[in-house]
């Protein structure tokens, strides 16, 4: 008796846990059939170009033909590539004029429509309004207003007694008048982030400092920019990463002329891989492009986050 006792027990328990096990089973398929799509989406878009490309670094490819291995060569090309480098340093033009003006118009527009204002709606969203705007539109609209001979801007500035400018027509001006450009294209992304972060201040922060005395400047400098440093660093960020991304600017409006000025790193990628079918040479392109906005933003978050240790 003691035994069928003991069994007994043993066979009750068994269904229940049962159940329990083939439940859990079910539910891990349910969830590995929901993960799929994602899972199938990074092998086969991101993972598999990846691997693809780090192979391409290391051979020669026209497309056309069967690849060839070479080696380091493409690596070493890249070092001896005057058009790159000319390249790099056109792209790293373009933030020094981009960011700054970014950040300062951002910021300021973004104070301005977080105040008291009539019709602040209408202005918020008249700012946002070229964000969403095709890019190749904008471009071409700029192409008309920057035209030396029957461009808006020139001809404001001949009815003001001034010189027509060559925005895009002189070395010297092409790649900062796209700076100006994409600026003004994205402009109203970072005020929405700057907006953001601008109503999460504490509003008891600017009571407290008007109690002490202090003026809008004075609290402008001593709350509202410390506390909006996070936010100031997202954006040095997002725009550092779209700089080194720019090229529909300069492959619609000058076509990276005149003499090279406004040869961006990745329209050189794009000509390399699709003008010359140099498909091995362009992928080496790419990653130092991916190594240098690795680098140049790793420096700029250990410069401007203040929690990280400098």
């Amino acid at each position: 008796m003691p035994e069928i006792a003991g069994v007994g027990p043993a066979r009750a328990r068994r269904p229940f846990f049962g159940r329990l096990a083939e439940q859990y089973r079910t539910s891990n398929k349910v969830g590995y059939v929901m993960v799929l799509p994602y899972i199938a989406h990074f092998l086969l878009f991101t993972a598999y170009p990846l691997v693809f490309a780090l192979i391409l670094v290391f051979n020669r490819w026209d497309i056309v033909t069967p690849m060839e291995f070479i080696g380091l060569r493409n690596i070493q090309r890249l070092f001896r590539d005057a058009t790159f480098w000319t390249a790099v340093v056109n792209t790293l033009k373009f933030l020094c004029c981009h960011i700054p003006l970014q950040i300062v118009l951002s910021l300021l527009i973004a104070v301005i429509l977080n105040g008291p204002i009539k019709f602040r709606s209408f202005f918020r969203g008249a700012f946002f309004l070229p964000f969403v705007i095709s890019g190749a539109v904008v471009t071409i609209l700029w192409q008309q207003l920057y035209s030396t001979d029957a461009g808006v801007l020139n001809l404001i500035l001949t009815r003001i007694g001034m010189q027509p400018v060559p925005w895009l027509t002189d070395p010297a001006w092409a790649i900062y008048s796209i700076a100006i450009m994409a600026t003004w294209k994205n402009m109203g992304f970072y005020i929405v982030l700057f907006l953001a972060g601008l109503q999460n201040v504490p509003p008891e922060l600017y009571e407290a400092a008007s109690i002490d005395g202090a003026n809008r400047t004075q609290q402008f400098w001593g709350i509202t920019l410390p506390l909006l440093q996070p936010v100031m660093l997202l954006v040095v960020i997002l725009s550092t990463i779209g700089g080194f991304s720019l090229f529909i600017e300069p492959f619609v409006m000058t076509g990276g002329g005149p003499a090279e000025s406004t040869l961006s790193v990745v329209l050189y990628l794009y000509k390399q891989a699709f003008q010359f079918l140099r498909m091995g040479y362009a992928a080496t392109i790419g990653f130092a492009l991916a190594i240098m906005i690795f680098i140049v933003t790793f420096i700029q978050r250990r410069l401007l986050d203040t929690d990280q240790p400098v």
